[in-house]
């Protein structure tokens, strides 16, 4: 409907959104959540409720012949106590794919969060507008990145042209799971966390279920990810299960079966890749638990340390090497009759010569740059000729 002389607002539906599996309406806007609500309400203490609803990989998608665009949201502040501060979230404007644009929000809702004293206290915030100059008249495709790691609620659209649902493109649907390395921590930008970088190397639409901290195996993201539509899949198993030090190896194993059983419920033949954990010193050989450094943030630089004992692993405690090794054995076994489960050490996309080269900044997740790196190099070995998730595969 018209707002003012020449303001159109566009009520944000479902139809619009792209990367999510649900969308809520609150009384302070929409909110975008990755999980549905059938996985939401299973969510334990602790639980991926607060990454699930960080709307990684979600953006707007519309086809308009507006010149400007402005977007009213309630951002999510996250503030660790001792930390530094967190920058703002960045929205990026893609028009017809390529990057037209960046916006932040400067205020919003305030969420913090005491890693010692194991509290969260929140206070809400105003909303902020967004706005988008200066773009062509013609009819275009456009998309607004919603940021990978701060809550958004959106209250409205408004362009100075008509919005309409943009048609289907024909890309295949990728559906991914991961730790917050998937997430995206650390990277900068919404289009730069490293799925996002393979999905666009590799013409796909992504839909990303990286859960910061909550790569666990829980059987209600399998069943999100059973019943969403996808038309390639991939799981990143391993670090998160370290981080929490949560199962031992008598569980892992049939653990990941049963959450790859549950996948095939939903997608029988569906090209389904399996990635072991990228390499991280701290874990290699010391399983967990991990820990905040608790000096090294006192002193402005936050990074994470091992508290494993390594003479632990031969009674089951769980490292990285395990995991890669147990991934491994897993899908040679289960590709014997499941022609379409494939197996991504890795360590190809990250891997010890890296670190020498580009040391995780915290000792655990990479930087902007390295998230682009690898996703380039997922989208080669998984999107690109004789990989897996290539065009030309069966």
């Amino acid at each position: 409907m018209n707002t003012e002389a020449g303001w159109i607002t566009t009520p944000v539906t479902a139809e619009l959104l792209r990367g999510a599996l649900d969308l809520e309406q609150t009384e302070r806007g929409a909110l975008p959540h990755r999980l549905p609500a059938r996985a939401r309400r299973q969510i334990p203490a602790g639980g991926p409720a607060l990454a699930e609803s960080q709307p990684s990989g979600v953006r707007l998608a519309f086809r308009t012949r507006a010149t400007t665009v402005e977007l009213d949201v309630v951002a999510g502040k996250r503030v660790y106590t001792g930390a530094p501060t967190l920058p703002d979230g960045v929205y990026e404007l893609l028009v017809n794919g390529r990057l037209a644009g960046a916006a932040r929000a400067p205020h919003g809702d305030v969420l913090t969060i005491d890693m010692t004293a194991g509290t969260v206290v929140t206070r809400p915030g105003p909303m902020a507008t967004l706005r988008f100059a200066g773009l062509s008249g013609d009819e275009k495709g456009v998309e607004i990145w919603l940021p990978h790691d701060e809550t958004t609620r959106l209250l409205a659209l408004r362009t100075d042209a008509p919005v309409r649902v943009p048609p289907s493109n024909g890309r295949k649907v990728w559906l991914h799971h991961g730790s917050s390395i998937s997430q995206g921590s650390n990277a900068a930008t919404p289009t730069g966390t490293w799925p996002a970088v393979a999905a666009a190397a590799g013409a796909v639409e992504l839909v990303n279920l990286g859960l910061g901290g909550n790569a666990m195996l829980d059987p209600f993201t399998a069943r999100a990810m059973r019943d969403a539509p996808a038309d390639l899949i991939s799981v990143k198993i391993g670090i998160n299960l370290v981080n929490a030090d949560l199962m031992r190896l008598r569980a892992f194993g049939p653990a990941v079966h049963g959450f790859l059983d549950t996948l095939r419920e939903g997608h029988p033949t569906t090209p389904l890749l399996v990635v072991s954990p990228i390499h991280c010193a701290l874990h290699e050989r010391t399983p967990g638990p991990t820990a905040m450094d608790l000096d090294a943030i006192g002193e402005g630089n936050p990074r994470f340390t091992a508290t494993g004992d390594p003479t632990e692993v031969a009674a089951g405690k769980l490292t990285l090497r395990v995991i890669r090794e147990e991934l491994a054995r897993i899908v040679r076994q289960r590709a014997a009759d499941d022609p379409n489960l494939h197996h991504l050490d890795g360590l190809a996309l990250y891997g010890e010569a890296d670190q020498a080269e580009r040391p995780l900044p915290d000792d655990l997740h990479p930087d902007a740059a390295t998230h682009r790196l690898i996703g380039e190099r997922f989208a080669r070995a998984v999107f690109g000729a004789g990989g897996p998730f290539a065009a030309d595969s069966p």
